[in-house]
C-alpha cells in the first residue's frame, strides 16, 4: 500500500488510527496533542490517565472516542537537542512502534503528523526524511495505507521543496 502526503487536520482523517505526537505524560499539551485531546473529548483524558505515561520513542494506544478513527496511537517524539542524543533513532522508533501497533490492531490505514517538528523543534527536513524512510521500510513488508498529514504552511513548503512537488490539499474535504 502507498504512503500519501496530504494537507489536512489530522483530527478529521477517516482512518483506522491516527498518531498523536504526545508528551510523555499523555495528558494533553499543545499543538497536535492538544487538538486531539480537545476533539476526542474528556473520555480520552480519562483513559490516558490509566496508561502511566509513555517513554520517548514508544507508543501507547487508546480508543478514538469522538474522532472519526477507531484508535489513537500516542507516541512521544524526541525534543531536538542538536542531533547528538539519539534523536534520529528515537524519532524513527516513534514511527516504527506506531506502525507495529497498527499491524497488531489490524489497521488498514493510519495517519501520522510530522512528529517532533513542531514545539519539540526537530528540523522539518530531517524529521520528514526519517518519517519517509521508516514508513517506506515498513511498507516494503506490510500492506497498509499510510498518510503523512501536514498542516502548517512552513512544513508544507519545506516538504514540497524537498519533493519538488505539490502536496494534495484536503483541508476542504475529509478522508
Amino acid at each position: 500500500m502507498p504512503l500519501k502526503m496530504i494537507r489536512q487536520d489530522i483530527t478529521k482523517m477517516h482512518v483506522d488510527a491516527i498518531v498523536n505526537a504526545a508528551n510523555s505524560s499523555l495528558l494533553g499539551g499543545g499543538g497536535v496533542d492538544g487538538c486531539i485531546h480537545r476533539k476526542a473529548g474528556s473520555q480520552l483524558l480519562a483513559e490516558c490517565k490509566t496508561l502511566g505515561g509513555c517513554p520517548t520513542g514508544s507508543t501507547k494506544v487508546t480508543k478514538g472516542y469522538n474522532l472519526p478513527c477507531q484508535y489513537i496511537f500516542h507516541t512521544v517524539g524526541p525534543i531536538w537537542m542538536g542531533g547528538h542524543v539519539h534523536e534520529a533513532e528515537l524519532l524513527a522508533s516513534c514511527y516504527r512502534t506506531s506502525l507495529e501497533l497498527a499491524q497488531e490492531y489490524h489497521c488498514q490505514s493510519i495517519a501520522f503528523p510530522l512528529i517532533s517538528s513542531g514545539i519539540y523543534g526537530y528540523p522539518v527536513d530531517q524529521a520528514f526524511q526519517i518519517a519517509v524512510d521508516t514508513i517506506h521500510e515498513f511498507l516494503n513488508h506490510h500492506d497498509i495505507t499510510v498518510y503523512l498529514v501536514l498542516f502548517d504552511a512552513r512544513s508544507i513548503q519545506i516538504v514540497e521543496h524537498i519533493l519538488n512537488t505539490k502536496i494534495q490539499d484536503s483541508t476542504s474535504s475529509t478522508h
